[in-house]
């Protein structure tokens, strides 16, 4: 196996193991009340929906901030000239061709 397909392969379980705790902490909440790790279920659920959404928001509005910046800092490009004036150009060009 590869490094790659290592790195992949770990990423792939913290993934499936990330994803089963949140469904099973959104529907059971309880089972964090029975080891002692709080007290309210309805902060756990809040916060298991809360987290995400923020992460998210917070993803988007960065990857729109960069956007922006790139845009922002980027020199325009060259402006291409007008199609029939380069048609006009190429055509005296080969006709001082041929007459020479």
């Amino acid at each position: 196996m590869s490094k790659d397909q290592t790195i992949g392969g770990i990423i792939f379980l913290v993934c499936v193991i990330i994803a089963i705790f949140y469904v099973v902490t959104l529907f059971y909440p309880d089972w964090m009340l029975n080891i002692g790790w709080v007290k309210d279920t309805d902060a756990v659920r809040f916060w298991i929906i809360g987290l995400p959404v923020f992460i998210a928001f917070i993803a988007v509005t960065g990857i729109g901030a960069w956007i922006g910046w790139t845009m922002a800092t980027t020199p325009p490009p060259k402006p291409i000239e007008d199609i029939s004036t380069l048609g006009e150009t190429k055509e005296t060009e080969n006709k001082e061709t041929a007459e020479s």
